[in-house]
């Protein structure tokens, strides 16, 4: 991911819509954006609209199989989740195979780096490693969001046999077992509390810990369930936002997903300590989740990002669409997230999340971009607005990850 070399975008998107743009890279990292000019004969030709690659800051690789498998028998997302555990029994190989086509897949839709939040720790570190192989085999971006997973319940229930592979066992084992990982070209470590049922307080603190003195992302399942919220007041007598408020964990390095079932206070809390939210838009509504109030924490100072979760849908276009869409359906009105927040939503916000200097077209920033383009689509002037509601992820037909090309078609 250290290319070098020069593009030519018939449109791109550099804080404004541009005609005849010359993108030259060096090192992996942008080195200039020139507006307005031919193309040289050396360049590469975009031709369509070119913009930073896109972020994917919640995957579950390995839930791609449940695509078209969950699909009948009706249940609620407990019942899913039941399910669900049926999968997760991998070798390194068969892993390492699967997360290749399902990272594939990112890339031919424009993502340039997936936020993998990882819990199979069966193997100790194997299965963790074998995303890291798959994702740089591939050409993605990937920061390994490894998940701290202790318990069966906030009141100290202990984990299902289903559950027993996902544990360390403690979050200090957690942590010796993290330092065992290492960052590389492409390749960053995060941290995760898989959510306030799975770790007690102390060791949250501990997993809040690691990632600060290692400047790792954090990140939390938080309140996607009425049932979690209802456990916590019962036992901790405060919601997962005031617990998580309470431990020390709340902070700007922080990403919580879903966030569908908090209060005006926990928005309050979130926004003032500039959480980043992360929407699952499409997997959200697979599993028949309640609609988040992305508007509301937007509003109080979080900044949107988004996720493909469960991988049910692959296309960050149309999970930052869903964000807005869903808005509309739950509140009545239209245009409460404007095309510009939707965007970086799915570019910078997100690669801050998963701690990459990317998600826009400027010097010095990582040279990942996409371009998009309609078959048979008349020339038009690059919009953001046309961008978000006229172009799905299969419209892409170049990917560039570090300067180097990933994707052609």
């Amino acid at each position: 991911m250290n290319g070098t070399g020069r593009w030519h975008a018939e449109q791109a998107w550099v804080g404004h819509a541009a005609e005849n743009v010359l993108i030259e890279v060096e090192g992996g990292r942008i080195k200039g954006i020139t507006e307005g000019v031919p193309a040289p004969q050396n360049a590469v030709a975009l031709r369509g609209w070119t913009i930073p690659g896109l972020a994917n800051v919640h995957s579950h690789a390995f839930q791609r199989l449940l695509r078209g498998e969950v699909e009948s028998g009706g249940g609620d997302f407990w019942e899913w989740r039941d399910r669900m555990y049926r999968f997760t029994e991998w070798d390194a190989a068969d892993y390492f195979n699967h997360a290749r086509l399902v990272f594939r897949e990112m890339l031919e839709a424009g993502i340039t780096a997936v936020g993998e939040f990882h819990y199979l720790h069966a193997h100790g570190n194997e299965l963790g490693v074998a995303l890291i192989d798959a994702a740089r085999e591939e050409g993605v971006r990937i920061t390994l969001i490894d998940a701290c997973y202790l318990r069966g319940g906030l009141d100290g229930r202990p984990l299902q046999a289903e559950q027993l592979s996902f544990s360390d066992g403690d979050a200090d084992s957690w942590a010796r077992r993290m330092d065992e990982l290492s960052e590389a070209d492409g390749v960053r470590i995060g941290a995760a509390i898989h959510s306030v049922r799975a770790v007690d307080p102390e060791s949250m603190r501990t997993v809040a810990t690691w990632a600060r003195e290692h400047k790792a992302p954090l990140h939390i399942h938080l309140a996607e369930q009425p049932a979690e919220v209802e456990e916590c007041l019962r036992v901790e007598g405060c919601t997962p936002a005031e617990l998580l408020e309470r431990e020390g964990i709340l902070g700007p390095d922080l990403t919580a997903v879903h966030a569908i079932h908090v209060n005006q206070h926990d928005i309050s809390l979130l926004g003032n300590n500039e959480v980043s939210v992360c929407a699952c838009t499409t997997t959200e509504r697979d599993l028949g989740d309640r609609v988040a109030p992305m508007t509301a924490l937007a509003d109080a100072g979080c900044a949107l990002t988004v996720g493909s979760d469960s991988n049910a849908v692959i296309d960050m276009i149309e999970e930052a669409r869903g964000l807005e869409l869903d808005q509309r359906r739950a509140t009545g009105r239209r245009v409460l997230h404007e095309p510009e927040e939707l965007f970086s939503a799915a570019t910078f916000n997100g690669m801050r999340a998963l701690g990459w200097d990317a998600g826009e077209l400027r010097p010095g920033m990582l040279a990942d971009f996409i371009t998009l383009e309609q078959p048979r689509q008349q020339w038009r002037k690059l919009t953001l607005e046309y961008l978000i509601y006229g172009f799905p992820g299969r419209d892409v037909t170049n990917v560039v990850v570090g300067g180097e090309t990933v994707v052609h078609r």
